[in-house]
């Protein structure tokens, strides 16, 4: 590759990376990104969205797959790998009288993996971690005043990963990703006056959060012939201790200061910052394998993560450390087939894959049955299904013999809770993704 060319792609991937830094705030409208760190996103890249989310055991040499850092070291030493997705999805909220659709769209991650010397491979990328954004209202009545409260979050938290892996045998490989965490998200409630001219006061929590967080890998690879194989995979993510300032304010507009950003607050009842606050990240155990030939891939995730009392600030959201959080497991399996990766024939090369997933909210919920009084609120939370499909279209070059792939996937989630008056979500989301294998580390005798 010659140097204008090599240039492009570094100017296309810093970009994508400035895009992408921006675009990790927006996607969410579900009102149970209200608690905890938001709605949490699953680090699964392209073909791994499409099989289900699987990563634990997924090993192969022209796909990034930041899930399981040990990954990284099945990778020639001249291949160069840029990775990086959009998507677009649906989301439908349905409380059993009222629904309500939202549209989003993403810049979803950004990632490149590189070899280093014989054996060693390295990825660096961009990814979310979680998202927060909400906006939901009621109408209420205080003394024969009535007045319009409006709750709305925005933000979330994104990460910055570097990793790399090692293989000291064959078909043993060891990895491990150190991540950038960072982001801020708030929390306010809006309270406007409808029939009087009194002043709009809002009651804002936020908070600005930087940490950094590991992952370690594993990958033992059991070879059955030349084209069948076993790969079994295991990654542990320590718990993370943090601390970061939660600024709490009440504050008095002349309107809605969200449809009036412009607009100054009147006066400033309380500003004060909680120093210190104590915020954790829960130890994550997961383990998988696949079984591979040359047509067929199967995998099998699980993940457990242990959140259960774990320190969060209780004026976040007023709930007690045994009752807010709740061990998560996760399950993930997947498919991929090809009906012949050399043949001539594109739509041959073409790859199908699907997958299932199903995890349970790592967080509970403070609701209120309809037609009750607030001292009546219950602790509630919801489950999670996923379908996932989608197609790979490899475009081959046949200089170098690599294969750049575009990855497109169709998904569908259901949010089902515990309670039939608390909020369904249902969500149909389509996946683009780009998969391009360069050829960067060998020199050519002619351009």
């Amino acid at each position: 590759m010659n140097i204008r060319k090599k240039r492009f792609f570094l100017l296309i991937a810093l970009l994508t990376i400035t895009v992408v830094t921006f675009a990790q705030q927006v996607g969410s409208n579900s009102p149970y990104s209200r608690y905890g760190y938001g709605l949490l996103s699953n680090p699964a890249l392209g073909a791994s969205e499409a099989m289900g989310g699987i990563s634990y055991g997924l090993r192969r040499s022209q796909q990034v797959n930041p899930g399981n850092p040990a990954s990284y070291s099945e990778l020639d030493s001249l291949t160069f790998i840029f990775d990086f997705g959009v998507s677009g999805h649906m989301a439908r909220l349905n409380d059993g009288e009222n629904k309500r659709d939202f549209y989003n769209g993403n810049l979803d991650y950004v990632a490149i993996q590189f070899p280093l010397i014989r054996n060693f491979g390295a990825s660096v990328g961009l990814l979310p971690f979680s998202k927060t954004g909400y906006n939901f209202s009621a109408a209420r009545s205080l003394s024969n005043i009535q007045y319009l409260e409006t709750y709305r979050g925005t933000g979330g938290l994104t990460q910055i990963y570097a990793g790399l892996a090692w293989e000291p045998v064959k078909n043993i490989s060891l990895g491990a990703n150190i991540h950038y965490l960072f982001g801020s998200f708030s929390h306010s409630s809006v309270v406007t006056p409808v029939s009087t001219s009194a002043l709009t006061g809002e009651t804002k929590y936020s908070y600005a959060f930087r940490e950094l967080k590991y992952d370690m890998g594993l990958q033992f690879t059991l070879p059955i012939d030349k084209k069948r194989s076993v790969t079994f995979g295991a990654v542990y993510t320590p718990q993370l201790n943090a601390r970061a300032d939660v600024n709490p304010t009440e504050m008095l507009y002349t309107g809605d200061p969200y449809e009036n950003p412009w607009l100054s607050p009147s006066q400033i009842l309380k500003t004060d910052t909680l120093q210190g606050a104590s915020f954790q990240l829960p130890h994550t155990f997961g383990a998988g394998f696949t079984y591979s030939t040359d047509k067929f891939l199967i995998g099998l995730d699980g993940t457990y993560q242990l959140w259960k009392e774990l320190d969060y600030p209780a004026l976040l959201d007023d709930l007690t450390p045994e009752s807010r959080f709740n061990n998560v497991y996760r399950l993930n399996a997947g498919m991929e087939y090809v009906i012949d990766p050399l043949s001539q024939n594109f739509f041959h090369r073409i790859r199908f894959r699907g997958g299932l997933s199903f995890a349970n909210s790592y967080t509970n919920f403070s609701v209120t049955p309809p037609d009750d009084d607030v001292s009546s609120a219950v602790i509630g939370s919801f489950k999670e299904y996923g379908v996932n499909i989608g197609v790979g279209l490899p475009f081959h070059d046949y200089m170098t013999g690599h294969v750049s792939m575009l990855n497109i996937g169709l998904g569908y989630s259901r949010q089902h809770p515990d309670h039939d008056f608390m909020i369904s979500q249902d969500m149909f989301k389509i996946s683009v993704n780009m998969n391009i294998n360069e050829f960067w580390f060998f020199k050519r005798q002619f351009n």
